[in-house]
């Protein structure tokens, strides 16, 4: 059974950091690029990040581009996203993701990607 169980989150100031975990299992993990989606309460889903298979390429919003980092552990069959410099906006529910054709990995929703995790939520305020 494929799992993805997510951990990370929580309440944060403006300009402060938080990471994202996204532990897998249930299939050859770094066979497989991974992708973190966010949906915030009365706005569409957005793509955030995605990274490929070994780790060595990686994809960003423009909205995020430069404040957050995507990696990833094969060895721990572990997907990360660093989140430093958050924003009010940046508040969301984040789901890690994956596409086993890799060919819908910028997707925004999560319903367009064969497993999601959980979701966790993300609030940045003072």
């Amino acid at each position: 059974e494929v799992q993805l169980v997510q951990s990370g989150g929580g309440l944060v100031q403006p300009g402060g950091s938080l990471r994202l975990s996204c532990a897998a299992s249930g299939f050859t993990f770094g066979s497989y690029d991974m992708s973190w989606v966010r949906q915030a309460p009365g706005k569409r889903p957005e793509w955030v990040s995605a990274i490929n298979s070994g780790g060595d390429t990686t994809y960003y919003a423009d909205s995020v581009k430069g404040r957050f980092t995507i990696s990833r552990d094969n060895a721990k069959n572990t997907l990360y996203l660093q989140m430093n410099s958050l924003k009010p906006e940046d508040s969301a529910v984040y789901y890690c993701a994956t596409d086993f054709t890799g060919l819908r990995i910028r997707r925004p929703s999560i319903y367009e990607y064969d497993y999601w995790g959980q979701g966790t939520q993300v609030t940045v305020s003072s």
